[in-house]
């Protein structure tokens, strides 16, 4: 025998064997449909009995192994059905032949036989026979199991008569030696009289009539049998049969512990009510083998009643000897190399009843040894069969990574060299079993989840055989999805040189097959998850960004207080642990506008020794409708982590979820979802989408920024100009707006604001009041700035202006006019800012409440250009007009000239100080606009009292229109400003006394410089008239007239009363004079010599509480110039 039947189990024992095989031509479907049926009928309850008798069938058995029947009755065909088809009459007498054939084969052995024959009608099929059952066809048979019963039962008849005769064989007949194939020639020539030649005849007897029993359902006297057997075979050294009988011996006690069976393939079997009885007093652990009465055995050894034994002990072994019993057996097997199929289906029968007792390292040592018993030369079938068996058996005890060990080598034995046409099919059937083996999974999730479980050399060596096979069976598909799968999951563990061979060999097999994110399902029913690259490249975090500034959505105030109405005041926070998923639903805070471009910033890694090229990256979502724009990057070697940014373009509004992302390298694409990446860092994936708004693009005639400096605000800027002026110059601004979305802007709003205005300095942007305009995106949508000054509209732009105003003190007065000023006391550059706020919306987001903002920031360096380090006044000839002295320093390294209206200009070079004098005109300051009272009564006093300052200092500086020019620029004249250093005397030395006084010599105005002549003797009218052009009534008043001369050399003579007489009173009378009324006074005096003569005419005041300043009762000096008399032609 060289065939194993690695099914064996040890309840096997019990079984009778019948054979199923086809007669003729009959198709193999229908000849196991009808196998299927009569295997059913695998035990059947005895008519008029209580035992039970079990069935097994093969379609297949070979001859050789029938003649092992004798050592153990169960290999013993004993039953033949035969399955055939048949026409018509004239083919059945060729089908009764070939029946006939069929059972010469098994002859020696068999009980009992049965033809099936299907498709025959006629008188032949009406004949009534024990042995033929005729059917009409292969679906109209309904009584086939019944006749198997019928059959059955007929088996276990002759089965029980058998059993009988053994067992009651008279005293006096020859019991003849049972033999086993290889034992027929070496008992030729042996004694038969021989008292050791009876003994082995009785023990191998008894072990025979043992088998019997246990066939026939009778368990206890199969025990005795058994027992009584072992002790007349030890006796004589017959081992093999000695092993033979403990191996009935342990398959009786496993049926009798283990009524279920050993070998888990079939249901739990019927107990018969023997069993039934002890069911309760098995495993008992102190059980012993029976000790025979010897004379319970007669002359030769075989008794025909056991009931003596029986009644004696109980003969069934324990479970811990069952396992003792069937070593003892096996080693006696290995004494003989030709029962080596016996042996190693006796230690497949132990390893069964091993695993239930869950023995699981005493049952690998059986296994152990069945892999190292020789059964000679096997075929490459047998070898693949013999270890596929031992991969189960090592699998039912729980060693499954041993298990996993010979089901590849039976997959390897399905390609072996030796095989014609290797089946590469099979191999990868078997493969694929031993990957649970190997802690190996085809779903890449398992390996996502904590640390990697298993050898990871094996699992790459068996994924590498997964694709070889699966190429060899023509499949690329599988070759892509394992080469896959072993890239992503044991990249960890490959190294640089198995890397780069890997992706090599995944571009070549992409190349002809791409790899997707399909299930595959391969013909047995095996799905084969995707496998994504989440690895190749390594994301660690997904951030979603805002968009930029000047694209932000803002949601009308109005309509977020609405929102906001049933919101709760109080603010409570615990503790709550978020786990990652949360994280991911959580709400980000700002917003995405349908159309608009979003983007998602990933921080990925290269792990591979070698650049990493990354074809169609974009972004996985969900919610709304999105248009993602794929990108496509190379990564560096082992670049470290790189900051990657995928854009796409919500096209609908709602809340829309990145979900993931999806890539394509080495031609795999692959769908990467964040839930699956616990180690990815995310700040929330779910934004809302709001609708539409349209775009707006701000350019200037200015260039933009390039480093832009610290923030000019709290605010966030769009953009940001820079200019560098000097201080008083003027640069033209021109905004031009484009509208480049597809809504029409239908809301535009402008608004301004000086950054800097908490300095003494500030940026001088005209007033650009807010204005509505509505921009279509069907024509040209390019709008210049409408500049509003005050005197004025301009279209050319907006002009940016340097301050005007100092910040410098004024001069203390003690100090020398000669000591010049450093020039790093000047040097100080500022920076001044603003920045213009355009509010636009218009739309679908105009409906729901929301807008957006531009915003431009104005950076402005100003230099420093002229400074006046001091201002002084000197009184003129006029009283109105006076003298403006200006301390100019030039604080630049350029040189500059310095002119005003109607004075010569004044050239400064680099740190130099000059004065200039300029002769100006008093300013009337009442004329200037007043606040009303309603404003005045609400406004600080201070307050008003800096803007009247600084109305006056504007009034004075374009009177005196000071410019200044750097003479190796081109440029135009600059402007500068005396405002910040006027002081209050200053001003009032500048102002024109609101009470004009004019007088009048000889009724000319006599006034600056003019000289008044006169004759000597003659008298001179002198008129003297106020003009009171304040806002009180002034007077009563008196002036005094004193006359005096000027020696100029600093001595003055009043002492005049005989070279001057006045004609009435040196005093004239001013009654009270009203707002806008004026008075005259008239006097005269009279010159008593020649002379150049001085009026200074002093006030007196009669009103004893005078508020009105000084300087305003200021009279010019008159100069009067008296001549003699000519003489007259004779006189």
């Amino acid at each position: 025998m060289s065939v194993p039947d690695y099914m064996q189990s040890a309840e096997d024992h019990q079984t009778v064997l019948v054979v199923v095989q086809p007669v003729g031509i009959v198709p193999e479907d229908q000849f196991f449909k009808i196998y299927k049926r009569i295997a059913t009928v695998s035990q059947v309850s005895i008519r008029d009995s209580q035992r039970l008798l079990y069935i097994r069938y093969r379609h297949h058995y070979l001859p050789e192994n029938n003649e092992w029947g004798d050592f153990q009755t169960h290999r013993k065909v004993v039953g033949l059905i035969a399955i055939t088809t048949c026409g018509s009459a004239k083919e059945w007498s060729q089908t009764a032949e070939r029946f006939h054939g069929q059972k010469e084969v098994y002859s020696s052995t068999l009980y009992d036989s049965r033809l099936l024959v299907f498709g025959l009608q006629g008188e032949i099929a009406e004949q009534q026979r024990t042995d033929v059952a005729f059917y009409p066809s292969f679906e109209d048979c309904s009584d086939v199991e019944k006749r198997v019963e019928d059959f059955v039962e007929s088996i276990f008849i002759v089965l029980e008569s058998k059993r009988l005769d053994r067992a009651t064989d008279k005293s006096g007949d020859k019991i003849p030696l049972l033999c086993v194939p290889f034992e027929k020639k070496d008992f030729v020539g042996l004694d038969t009289d021989s008292r050791h030649y009876k003994k082995r005849c009785q023990g191998r007897m008894r072990k025979h009539v043992g088998d019997l029993c246990l066939q026939a359902g009778m368990l206890q006297d199969a025990l005795v049998h058994y027992h009584m057997s072992v002790e007349l075979l030890r006796g004589v050294n017959d081992f093999l049969w000695l092993g033979a009988a403990l191996e009935g011996l342990c398959s009786a006690s496993v049926i009798f512990h283990y009524p279920g069976g050993t070998a888990g393939k079939a249901p739990g079997r019927k107990l018969s009510m023997s069993q039934a009885a002890d069911a309760g007093k098995r495993h008992r652990p102190g059980a012993q083998e029976v000790l025979i009465d010897p004379g319970a055995l007669t002359a030769n050894g075989i008794s025909a009643d056991t009931s003596t034994e029986i009644g004696r002990a109980k003969n069934c072994l324990s479970p811990e000897d069952i396992i003792e019993k069937y070593k003892e057996a096996i080693s006696y097997y290995g004494k003989y190399k030709n029962a080596g199929v016996i042996e190693l289906e006796a230690c497949v029968k132990a390893v069964r009843v091993l695993a239930i007792q869950k023995r699981a390292r005493e049952a690998s040592d059986f296994l152990q040894n069945a892999v190292y018993i020789n059964l000679g030369q096997l075929s490459e079938e047998e070898k693949i069969q013999r270890y596929s068996i031992l991969s189960e058996l090592y699998e039912l005890i729980g060693f499954h990574r041993k298990s996993a060990f010979f089901k590849r080598v039976a997959a390897m034995q399905c390609v072996a060299p030796t095989i014609p046409e290797p089946g590469w099919r099979a191999c990868y059937k078997l493969l694929l079993e031993t990957l649970p083996g190997y802690s190996l999974s085809l779903d890449p999730k398992d390996f996502s989840k904590g640390t990697h479980r298993g050898w990871a050399a094996v699992q790459m060596r068996l994924l590498h055989e997964l694709v070889y096979a699966s190429r060899r069976m023509g499949n690329p598909g599988l070759s892509v999805r394992h080469l896959s799968f072993l890239l992503q999951t044991m990249l960890d563990f490959l190294s640089d040189q198995e890397k780069k061979e890997v992706t090599q060999s995944l571009e070549n097999y992409t190349s002809k097959c791409p790899g997707g994110m399909e299930v595959i399902t391969l013909p047995d029913g095996l799905k084969l998850p995707p496998v994504p690259f989440t690895k190749l490249p390594i994301v660690r975090s997904v951030k979603l960004l805002n968009l930029p500034v000047s694209l932000r959505p803002h949601k009308v105030k109005e309509l977020l207080g609405h929102n906001m109405s049933t919101a709760s005041p109080f603010i409570y926070s615990p503790i709550i642990m978020h786990n990652r998923g949360e994280e991911r639903c959580k709400k980000i805070d700002f917003q995405w506008v349908q159309g608009d471009v979003c983007e998602v910033q990933l921080m990925v890694y290269n792990p591979m020794p070698y650049e990493l090229r990354v074809e169609n990256m974009g972004l996985l979502t969900s919610g709304v409708e999105f248009e993602s724009l794929p990108a496509a990057l190379s990564l560096p070697a082992e670049s470290g982590l790189y900051p990657v940014t995928l854009v796409g373009a919500p096209r609908t509004a709602g809340n829309i979820t990145v979900n993931g992302y999806h890539t394509s390298v080495f031609g795999v694409t692959s769908d990467c979802l964040l839930e699956g990446l616990p180690a990815v860092k995310t700040t929330g994936c779910l934004v809302e989408v709001i609708p539409s708004l349209p775009r707006l693009q701000l350019s200037t005639s200015l260039p933009r920024s390039v480093h832009p400096p610290q923030p000019m605000s709290k605010e966030e800027l769009s953009s940001t100009v820079s200019v560098q002026l000097f201080n008083g110059e003027t640069q033209q601004l021109t905004i031009t707006l484009e509208n480049i979305g597809s809504e029409d802007i239908e809301t535009l709003e402008l608004t301004s604001k000086i950054v800097t205005s908490k300095q003494s300095v500030s940026l001088l942007l005209h007033k650009v009041q807010n204005f509505y305009v509505r921009l279509k995106k069907e024509f040209a949508s390019i709008y210049s700035f409408i500049q509003f000054l005050p005197n004025g509209i301009s279209v050319t732009g907006l002009p940016i202006s340097s301050p005007l105003r100092q910040v410098l003190k004024p001069r203390p007065e003690n100090k020398p006019v000669s000591s010049e000023p450093g020039k790093a006391e000047y040097s100080h550059i500022k920076t001044l800012e603003a920045v213009l706020n355009f509010k636009y919306s218009g739309g679908a987001g105009k409906v729901e409440g929301y807008y957006r903002e531009l915003s431009l920031g104005v950076h402005v360096d100003v230099e420093p250009s002229v400074f006046f380090t001091r201002v002084s006044t000197l009184p003129a000839t006029s009283t109105r007009q006076c003298y403006l002295l200006l301390d100019i320093f030039n604080p630049t390294e350029h040189e500059l000239t310095v002119c005003a209206k109607n004075n010569q200009d004044l050239v400064l070079h680099a740190s130099e100080c000059q004065r200039m004098a300029i002769q100006v005109d008093k300013f009337d300051f009442e004329s200037l606009p007043q606040p009303d009272q309603e404003t005045a009564r609400f406004t600080n006093p201070k307050q008003l009292q800096e803007e009247r300052q600084h109305a006056q200092g504007c009034q004075i500086n374009s009177k005196l229109g000071i410019c200044w020019s750097i003479i190796s620029f081109q440029r135009l004249q600059r402007k500068a400003s005396v405002e910040g250093v006027l002081n209050q005397l200053v001003l009032e030395h500048l102002q024109l006394a609101p009470l004009q006084w004019d007088v009048m010599v000889n009724e000319k105005p006599c006034d600056c410089d003019v000289i008044a002549d006169c004759k000597v003797g003659e008298a001179v009218t002198l008129e003297v008239k106020l003009t009171n052009l304040s806002k009180n009534s002034v007077g009563p008043l008196a002036l005094t007239v004193v006359p005096y001369q000027d020696y100029q050399n600093g001595v003055q003579n009043y002492d005049l009363e005989d070279a001057v007489t006045f004609i009435g009173s040196n005093t004239f009378y001013i009654n009270t004079v009203k707002p806008k009324d004026s008075a005259v006074c008239v006097g005269a005096l009279l010159f008593l010599y020649t002379g150049d003569f001085y009026l200074n005419i002093k006030f007196q005041d009669d009103s004893a509480g005078r508020e009105l300043p000084l300087a305003w009762f200021t009279l010019p000096s008159v100069h009067i110039k008296a001549l003699d008399v000519p003489l007259q032609a004779g006189a």
